[in-house]
């Protein structure tokens, strides 16, 4: 996981978080708008766990452990597809509100790959420097 893509995973799931709960303040159902952030984000996603195995074949690790990387990837790719679904079968202004919460879970996924793959979950000093 190199920092571009991280950074700009993380671009994509905090705007569609933002866009998706400024629809859920509006008070709205679920539409393209908002599935379609859900798409962008899984888009993202897959674009990263693509782009990850790639430089994992190459011969990149992780700093820490890859299998827990490859772990809360998975896991990731699989947050916003169950949003889509419960705002397919729910169709309320709540459902809105469940796609921009799994948005902001899954950057929250995607701050915990990148401490896994850099190591910065090891190390505490990193942690507390704001470099």
């Amino acid at each position: 996981m190199i920092e571009l893509s991280y950074q700009m995973l993380i671009a994509v799931c905090l705007g569609a978080a933002v866009f998706t709960l400024i629809l859920a303040l509006l008070q709205r159902p679920p539409s393209w708008w908002s599935v379609g952030c859900a798409i962008a984000v899984e888009t993202a996603l897959l674009g990263q766990l693509i782009w990850s195995i790639v430089i994992v074949a190459n011969g990149g690790r992780a700093v820490g452990d890859t299998v827990e990387f490859f772990g809360y990837i998975l896991t990731a790719l699989l947050v916003p597809p169950a949003a889509v679904l419960w705002a397919v079968y729910e169709r309320t202004k709540w459902s809105t509100l469940v796609i921009g919460v799994a948005a902001l879970t899954v950057a929250i996924m995607v701050v915990r790959m990148w401490q896994i793959w850099s190591g910065n979950a090891y190390r505490f000093d990193a942690l507390l420097t704001f470099s």
